[in-house]
């Protein structure tokens, strides 16, 4: 028999040979890290669904901003976990909320390091729904519209960097584009979640948040799984109306829709590995199934070669440390 000329193993043979022909980097600088804040003093509480990530009181922050730039890791996105919830989500836009303070205490600590925050309702209204609701219990688009435009200003306002409005309404990157420029916030950039499936994956984060519906799911305004030309014109509906950043969520699952978006827009674009993906890891490596460093590596590495810029993932220090080892 006879051999090909080029033979794919001599670039294999060696680790300085196979870095050499690498197509796909993975850093620390892709990642975002999801912080979860509430109120109290000293508060450090370990998700019971999602090893190693805490609810965090306000005093924890600095620290924990130190151990993320000491990783290299150059950005957080937070969410608010309320003391007390009402019908209009008023936490969630209110001068002193958790997630305003929080900002504030960040960018007093560190003023470089890079603050996004996540806008929606869902963490501060008693139903737990994404927005307000009419009689019969659906969510009000063009009403819910205000409340997220309201809630991106107030964190422009306290010192965010960026705004990700995660809703799903309909006009929302409009509307609050449109309220940032009013207001003399024209230079914060919107990162929208853009393709956000109603998925199964998301679970321990409810358990993070405290944000699951009381009633109902979230079907009527989250996308179905099966669809795909519809992330499309999602995304395409964002970017006119003034998105920076497209965003997919979530990943594992989703990696097909990562490179469609990715191709069709070339737009800044990131990938959300959530909660579910990120604890059935954890839960198969403590059980001795999985080789955890091998498989969170290739998997955020997948989402890079798909075609995602940015990697919103709760494996962010981990992850960070192990590229550190890697060098």
């Amino acid at each position: 028999m006879e051999f090909p000329a080029y033979r794919p193993r001599r670039l294999r043979r060696t680790p300085a040979l196979r870095a050499m022909v690498r197509e796909t980097s993975l850093d620390a600088a892709d990642f975002i890290y999801p912080l979860f804040v509430v109120f109290g003093t000293n508060v450090r509480r370990e998700v019971s669904s999602m090893p190693g990530v805490f609810n965090l009181s306000l005093d924890q922050l600095p620290a924990e901003i130190d151990e993320l730039k000491s990783l290299g890791i150059p950005a957080v996105i937070l969410f608010g976990i309320p003391d007390v919830k009402d019908e209009a989500g008023s936490g969630a836009f209110a001068e002193d909320g958790i997630v305003q303070q929080a900002i504030r205490v960040i960018k007093a600590h560190d003023p470089d390091f890079t603050v996004v925050t996540d806008v929606c309702m869902c963490e501060y209204t008693s139903h737990g729904h994404c927005g307000a609701l009419d009689e019969h219990g659906c969510v009000m688009n063009d009403v819910t519209l205000e409340m997220l435009a309201s809630t991106a200003v107030s964190h422009a306002e306290a010192g965010a960097d960026m705004v990700a409005p995660s809703d799903m309404m309909d006009g929302r990157v409009a509307a609050i584009r449109a309220a940032l420029d009013a207001e003399g916030h024209g230079d914060i950039p919107i990162m929208a979640y853009s393709a956000k499936y109603a998925s199964a994956y998301y679970g321990p984060f409810r358990d993070a948040a405290d944000s699951a519906p009381a009633f109902g799911d979230r079907r009527a305004y989250q996308m179905d799984a099966a669809n795909t030309e519809e992330a499309l014109r999602e995304t395409a509906l964002d970017i006119a109306e003034g998105a920076d950043i497209v965003m997919v969520k979530p990943a594992l699952a989703y990696m097909d829709i990562i490179r469609r978006v990715k191709d069709e827009f070339g737009y800044p674009t990131a990938a959300y590995n959530v909660s579910g993906e990120y604890a059935m890891v954890k839960a198969a490596a403590a059980n001795g199934w999985i080789d955890e460093r091998r498989v969170v590596l290739e998997t955020l590495t997948g989402f890079k070669r798909a075609g995602a810029d940015l990697i919103l993932t709760y494996h962010a220090k981990d992850a960070a440390r192990w590229l550190k080892e890697g060098e």
